[in-house]
């Protein structure tokens, strides 16, 4: 069995070779995780290009290469951190030309119905011979909500 195939079925990555437009981007970041809860780093990691060129931007930090950032992903998937599922809204994509794409949308994170953290994110996305990429990610978060006034 193949790595794809022993994925829970939720969470398998679709791969859309040969499709010349970001509608692929909308299928690897609305297709691919939107409901899903990831629990696998490597899993998570898998649509980022593996370089040491590729860079993260969020939370006041700035990132450089695909160790620095699986590092700063890696706390949220020990076996005792809280699992979210992971949804996209406001989806949009924009050809950038030759074999990059740029996606800006929202990020959801919800256990059960609540909603346990969200914000903006723009990625710009690489086609490769193995699918899309990340190869740049800012993500945001919105503040936390402010209390009722008593």
């Amino acid at each position: 069995m193949s790595p794809e195939e022993s994925r829970p079925e939720s969470c398998r990555h679709r791969r859309f070779r040969g499709i010349r437009t970001t509608t692929a981007a909308i299928f690897l970041i609305g297709g691919t995780l939107a409901g899903c809860r990831i629990e696998v780093l490597d899993e998570f990691m898998d649509d980022y290009v593996h370089s040491e060129s590729i860079t993260y931007i969020g939370g006041g930090i700035l990132l450089t290469g695909h160790d620095a950032i699986r590092a700063h992903y890696a706390p949220r998937f020990t076996p005792e951190a809280e699992r979210d599922s992971l949804r996209f809204e406001d989806v949009r994509t924009r050809w950038l030309g030759g074999i990059d794409g740029l996606v800006t949308a929202r990020w959801i994170l919800y256990r059960d119905s609540e909603i346990t953290a969200s914000g903006p994110f723009t990625l710009v996305l690489r086609r490769t011979g193995s699918g899309w990429k990340i190869i740049h990610d800012h993500s945001s978060s919105d503040p936390p909500p402010t209390p009722p006034a008593n």
